[in-house]
């Protein structure tokens, strides 16, 4: 059983105790609260963010089980490290939460027990419950933890009202829930006559051995490492470590002996310690004390840095120290954390063998009884054999006897008959004669017959070989006749597929008719749009080239003005008139607004510039002369 289902065990009693309907649901405040209280306790960092994530406000209902489970795994027991935290905390506070609800003890009352060895035995009852929900014990392991109770407090365990109880059919079926086993312990049966203070000792001494891990405590001498002076100490047996403190309440710890598969005990013979070599002479030199000491029952646990020196009150204390230390370190090679976990699950697996064999019995026993049965049947069968035999024995003396008389009559007519046969042989031997010739006769026609029958047998051979070879012949007609048919079912589907495709293909032969036609149409559209585009095209070269007359005219135009501007326009001194062209001159306005690319020069430019500006704007007409060609060849240009 590993830390997180320890851990689900205790949180499972809280989840519950929250739960007031017992319809598997809890409020999100409540499990807000849960929530905290848990992070808080296994020391890791609380995200109420998360929370409130994983529970939006569009969920349906209140937070059930199954939704907070999710939530549980992920951001709490997922973050848990173990040896961080004190698990005797996590089960205070569920304790706390569920005993509020469950647990009410009587102050007044003096069977009631003490909340905090109800505590202790709650977190038993935990421990040895088992793996599934709700969480019940089974009887076996009740009796085991009272007889540790038992034990503790040095009393004789009475098993007689505890089979009273297991013998009730809900206990049975169903187990022993916590409640009731704080009941039972409340009630006394247990525990009669024994002091409150004996059963809280007993039950933090089986909490501990059982819960705490604790394999052994108790006093010991300790020899000191540096003062090699003896000193009584307590100590604290744990499967990984071996701890011992000033005194029993366990508050100030001393020192820590880790345990692993390089440590080893080893006892010490008084008579090694008396008359041991020098080692062990300078060692426990002083310690060889009178027996009234304690230092007799030596041991040594050694490690791989120090070897510690203990003594024993008596031999058997340090034989049950030497074993229990044995132990620890067994468990620690093993792997195993708990003595009590391990043996838990070998109790588990005990039971599970024992009820396999009790179903084995009980089967057996079944077979038995069947086999049982069986054979009662047989001997009243064999009864009424006999008795029928009895009556067929008096029905066969009854037959002998009747035969008997019949056989006497038979005797007195065959002797009768004798002599009338002896008179009759006389002329059967004159027949005999007749018969003898009869017979030759017969011998003959039955050699005949012989052999008529020898002829007939081969024709009755040779005509079942020949029905034989018919029936052979009708089996492979058979065989080619429903082969046939499977042929022919083949060739009906293949001729219905073939006609579902010949229909397929004159539909899919009209759609492609249909779509050549449009097809067709569409082409004589778009011929006719083309013969429209190129009689535009047509017009628009002829547009094009009258539009290159004009102006080349123009230009020549232009050019013709602009000698006659730079003759014209020369600068008018003071007192000079102008010439009587002027007034007509300057009438006269150049058509700039027909062409923008032709514009006037000044008088400073010369007539090259005059050429360039020309060309320039024969060239742009070009251009957009080419730019219309080819709008037109593409159908995208726009006629006037």
């Amino acid at each position: 059983m590993d830390l997180r289902s320890e851990l689900l065990k205790s949180i499972w009693y809280g989840f519950t105790a929250l739960d007031l309907e017992k319809s598997g649901k809890v409020s999100k405040s409540q499990l807000k609260v849960l929530s905290h209280n848990l992070c808080t306790v296994l020391s890791i960092p609380h995200d109420p963010v998360a929370l409130e994530e994983h529970f939006r406000d569009d969920d349906d209902g209140p937070v059930s089980s199954q939704g907070y489970m999710p939530y549980l795994n992920k951001y709490i027991l997922d973050k848990v490290v173990e040896g961080s935290f004190n698990k005797e905390n996590v089960d205070e506070l569920c304790w706390t939460l569920t005993a509020k609800k469950n647990y009410q003890t009587d102050k007044n009352s003096s069977t009631v027990l003490p909340e905090k060895d109800a505590f202790r035995l709650w977190c038993l009852f935990n421990f040895l419950s088992e793996d599934k929900y709700p969480l019940v014990m089974v009887p076996d392991e009740v009796e085991y933890l009272l007889k540790k109770v038992c034990m503790a407090m040095s009393t004789e365990f009475n098993c007689v009202e505890l089979e009273d109880f297991f013998s009730q059919d809900s206990v049975q079926q169903s187990g022993i829930t916590v409640w009731v086993f704080l009941e039972m312990m409340n009630s006394g049966k247990i525990t009669r006559g024994m002091d409150k203070s004996i059963i809280s000792m007993a039950i933090e001494e089986v909490y501990r051995e059982i819960v705490g891990d604790v394999l052994k405590e108790g006093y010991l001498w300790k020899k000191g490492q540096l003062r090699r002076n003896w000193k009584e100490r307590w100590f604290t047996l744990r499967p990984s470590n071996l701890s011992y403190y000033t005194g029993e309440d366990r508050k100030d710890c001393q020192g820590n002996i880790a345990l692993d598969g390089n440590c080893c005990v080893e006892e010490v013979d008084d008579d090694q310690i008396l008359f041991g070599r020098s080692k062990w002479i300078k060692n426990i030199l002083f310690p060889v004390l009178p027996d009234r000491d304690g230092k007799r029952c030596m041991f040594c646990l050694k490690t791989l840095s120090k070897t510690y020196e203990m003594s024993a009150s008596d031999t058997k204390q340090r034989q049950e120290w030497t074993t229990a230390i044995q132990t620890a370190i067994r468990l620690h090679v093993e792997g195993k954390t708990s003595l009590h976990k391990d043996l838990k699950l070998k109790r588990r697996e005990q039971r599970e063998q024992r009820e396999k064999r009790r179903q084995a019995k009980e089967e057996e026993l079944q077979r038995l009884r069947a086999l049982q049965e069986e054979r009662e049947r047989k001997l009243a069968e064999l009864e009424l054999l006999k008795e029928a035999q009895k009556q067929a024995q008096a029905l066969l003396e009854q037959d002998e006897q009747r035969r008997r008389q019949q056989h006497e009559q038979l005797q007195q007519a065959l002797e009768v008959q004798l002599r009338e046969a002896q008179e009759a042989r006389v002329s059967m031997q004159a027949e005999m004669a007749l018969k003898e010739e009869e017979a030759e006769r017969q011998r003959k026609r039955i050699q005949e017959l012989e052999e008529m029958q020898k002829r007939l047998e081969e024709a009755l051979q040779q005509e079942i070989k020949a029905r034989l070879d018919e029936e052979a012949f009708r089996y492979a007609q058979a065989g080619l006749l429903a082969e046939e048919e499977e042929k022919m079912k083949a060739l009906m589907s293949l001729q219905e597929e073939q006609e579902e495709y010949i229909l397929k293909t004159q539909r899919e032969k009209q759609e492609l008719k249909q779509e050549m036609d449009a097809k067709s149409r569409a082409l004589e559209e778009a011929q006719k749009q083309l013969e429209e585009v190129r009689a535009n095209r047509h017009r628009v070269d002829q547009d094009v080239v009258a539009a290159q007359r004009k102006l080349r005219q123009a230009s020549t135009n232009v050019k013709h003005w602009n000698v006659q501007m730079n003759r014209l326009m020369r600068p008018i001194g003071p007192g000079e008139k102008r010439p009587s062209l002027g007034s007509s001159f300057s009438s006269f306005q150049i058509p700039t607004q027909r062409d923008p690319g032709l514009r006037l020069r000044r008088r400073s430019g010369s007539e090259d510039k005059d050429e360039e500006s020309k060309e320039n704007v024969d060239n742009s007409v070009g251009c957009d002369i080419e730019k219309r060609h080819s709008h037109a060849s593409n159908g995208d240009m726009d006629i006037p």
